[in-house]
């Protein structure tokens, strides 16, 4: 499992299933028989207040404490309601059976600089852990704030969260961690000489300095691009298949040739009859 395919997991539960803290528990659904187990299983479950709110879950509620959290997700959790442990297993996948405050010393990596932590990585405080899942945030199973499975402000403010001030941080050895691609993003392929030089004489780039500035701005030699305009130019017929008379007055009157001298000069570079457009122009318009 990578460290954003595990970070993915821990925020899915807190996002998308009903949960609840209950000590010594790696993921069951609070069905009766195990509303039973877990309400006798530890000093903590067994205070009143708290088998209360174990007793009120419904069946589709799974429980978790910080430490078992993680755990349960590497055990093989799936939310799987009909399941015991909700799909986990016990002590599997090469994962331990450990508490909170050995898992941390587990990791490689440990740091109280948080400038650098990395997606996946646990954060602990003493006798308390969680995993960071990036943007700031971490995941973790507390009976603070909303008493389940959360997403939190990992040591910074976040409007709509609570604040953790996490002590250390570390790479778990039960997942690997990937790292971001520093590769650069793959440049649009370039069009051709030619096909930029016709792009010109529709008007697609512009006129003058700002034609200029556009092209070379595009990575394109603007010095090879206005001599394959003038080329095309010399010799209309090439510069581009000829239109209808009729479609180019539409495509004036839709703006696309500019106005005034502008027109002319570029429906005249483009190989068309002026008059004949502008003609047909005037029909159109009556």
């Amino acid at each position: 499992m990578t460290n954003k395919e595990f970070a993915a997991k821990l925020k899915s539960i807190a996002t998308d299933y009903k949960t609840l803290y209950v000590m010594g528990c790696f993921g069951a659904p609070m069905t009766a028989a195990n509303k039973k187990r877990y309400c006798n299983n530890h000093t903590y479950n067994k205070q009143a207040s708290r088998q209360k709110m174990i007793n009120a879950a419904s069946a589709d509620t799974f429980g978790f404490d910080c430490v078992c959290l993680i755990k349960g997700v590497l055990w093989g959790w799936n939310g799987n309601a009909s399941k015991t442990y909700g799909g986990a297993g016990y002590a599997v996948n090469g994962v331990p059976d450990i508490g909170a405050d050995t898992m941390i010393t587990k990791c490689s990596g440990i740091s109280t600089d948080f400038s650098k932590i990395e997606v996946g990585e646990a954060v602990w405080l003493e006798g308390h852990i969680g995993v960071y899942i990036g943007d700031g945030l971490a995941v973790e199973c507390s009976p603070k704030w909303e008493n389940k499975v959360q997403i939190t402000a990992c040591n910074c403010n976040k409007s709509g969260y609570n604040r953790r001030n996490w002590t250390k941080h570390g790479k778990l050895p039960y997942i690997t961690y990937v790292k971001e691609s520093t590769a650069a993003p793959t440049p649009p392929s370039k069009k051709s000489v030619d096909e930029i030089a016709r792009e010109v004489i529709r008007g697609a780039w512009g006129n003058g300095a700002d034609r200029k500035n556009r092209l070379t701005a595009a990575g394109y030699d603007y010095s090879a691009v206005q001599k394959r305009v003038n080329e095309l130019c010399s010799n209309p017929a090439n510069s581009t298949s000829k239109k209808s008379v009729d479609e180019i007055a539409r495509e004036v009157i839709r703006g696309a040739w500019g106005n005034g001298a502008d027109r002319k000069n570029r429906l005249t570079a483009a190989g068309y009859d002026y008059s004949a457009v502008q003609s047909r122009v005037n029909a159109l318009l009556k």
